[in-house]
C-alpha cells in the first residue's frame, strides 16, 4: 500500500540520513519513479524531504526533522532485533511485513540505543529449524494458510489427519485456540470433543473452514493447553522404552536426528566402538525410523522392537530379490 510505503520511506531517510533513490526503490521493491512520486507526496504532505541528483546525490530530509518515539531501553531495543527467527515468518507470508517493521522500529528507537539495536541484527541469528529437515523436522506443510485463517477467524475447522503409522487419514472438527512453532515444526493446538490435542500441521491431509464459531473452553488460552501438551508428549505415556547400541562413527549423526528422542546414554569411556543409549518412542513400529543406519544402529531391547525391525528390513530384501 502507498501509505505503508511513504512511511517506510519516511522511516529509512530518518535511519540513514541521505539514501540514493536507486537503493529506496530496491528496498522496497519499486522503480525509482515511483520514489520521486513517493517524495512528492511526501512533501506536500509538509514534509520537508529534498532530492540532489548527480552522481553523490539522494534523498533526505532537513536536519533536525525526525519522528520521535521514546521509552525503549538499551536491552528492550535489542531484544526486539532477536524476534526475527527464521523460518515462522516465512511459512505465515510475514516475511516481509516483519522487514517492514523492523525499520519502523529502527526509525523511532532513541539515538542512542540504534547501534545496539543493529549491531545485534547482525550478530545474533536465531534459526528454529534442526539441522536435518527429514521426516520429523519440518516437512512442508500444505494447509498452513488455512489453519491460520481459522485461528484468527474463530472459526471451527474441519481436518482429514493421518496418524503416525496409519494409512488413511481420520477426520476430526476442532475448535483451534492457535498454532506453535517448535524446533521448525508446526503445530496446530484445538480441541477435540472438548479434549486438548496435538496436530502436526504436516500431516494435516485436508483442512476446511466451517461455518460455526469456534468453542474454546472458557477462560483457557493457547499458552495454557499448550503447556499441557507439552508436559503429556515429554512423559511419552504408553511410549516404549528402547535400548540401542550406535556405531561411534555415526553418533554424531545420530544425535543430530534423534536427540528429541533420547533419554539417556550409557557410560561410555571414548573408546569402544559401540555407544549404547536408551531412547522413548511412542509405538513399537516407530524404531523403524533407525532402519536407514543399516548395520551401524542396533536395537539391543526389548524383544518385540527387535522382531518388528527383523520383519520390516525382511520385507524390503525380499522386495529386491523379486
Amino acid at each position: 500500500m502507498k501509505s505503508d510505503r511513504l512511511l517506510s520511506i519516511l522511516l529509512l531517510l530518518q535511519t540513514r540520513g541521505q539514501v540514493p533513490a536507486h537503493e529506496l526503490a530496491e528496498r522496497l521493491e519499486v522503480s525509482v519513479r515511483t520514489i520521486y512520486r513517493d517524495v512528492e507526496a511526501l512533501s506536500a504532505a509538509g514534509v520537508p524531504v529534498y532530492a540532489e541528483r548527480g552522481r553523490h546525490g539522494g534523498i533526505a530530509l532537513l536536519p533536525g526533522y525526525r519522528t520521535d518515539v521514546t521509552g525503549l531501553t538499551a536491552d528492550e531495543s535489542r531484544a526486539l532485533f532477536l524476534l526475527a527467527a527464521r523460518g515462522a515468518h516465512a511459512a505465515l507470508g510475514l516475511d516481509a511485513a516483519l522487514g517492514s517493521a523492523l525499520r519502523k522500529v529502527m526509525a523511532a528507537l532513541p539515538e542512542p540505543h540504534r547501534p545496539a539495536a543493529e549491531l545485534t541484527s547482525r550478530r545474533v541469528l536465531v534459526d528454529a529449524e534442526r539441522w536435518t529437515r527429514g521426516p520429523g523436522a519440518g516437512l512442508p506443510v500444505d494447509h498452513l494458510g488455512v489453519l491460520q485463517d481459522a485461528v484468527f477467524a474463530d472459526r471451527r475447522l474441519r481436518v482429514g489427519y493421518r496418524h503416525s503409522g496409519a494409512s488413511e487419514p481420520r477426520t476430526y472438527t476442532v475448535d483451534p485456540y492457535g498454532l506453535v512453532s517448535k524446533a521448525g515444526v508446526w503445530y496446530l493446538v484445538a480441541d477435540s470433543g472438548g479434549e486438548p490435542r496435538l496436530f502436526r500441521a504436516d500431516r494435516v491431509r485436508a483442512a476446511q473452514l466451517t461455518d460455526e464459531p469456534v468453542r474454546r473452553r472458557a477462560g483457557v488460552e493457547l499458552a495454557h493447553v499448550w503447556e499441557e501438551l507439552k508436559r503429556r508428549v515429554e512423559r511419552r505415556a504408553g511410549g516404549v522404552e528402547v535400548t540401542v547400541r550406535v556405531r561411534r562413527e555415526r553418533y554424531e549423526q545420530f544425535l543430530r536426528l534423534h536427540v528429541g528422542s533420547l533419554t539417556r546414554v550409557a557410560e561410555d569411556d571414548g573408546a569402544g566402538e559401540w555407544v549404547t543409549v536408551l531412547l522413548e518412542l511412542e509405538a513399537v513400529g516407530a524404531a523403524r525410523m533407525l532402519l536407514p543406519f543399516a548395520a551401524s544402529v542396533e536395537v539391543v531391547s526389548p524383544p518385540e522392537v527387535r522382531a518388528d525391525l527383523a520383519r520390516a528390513a525382511a520385507a524390503v530384501t525380499d522386495l529386491y530379490r523379486q
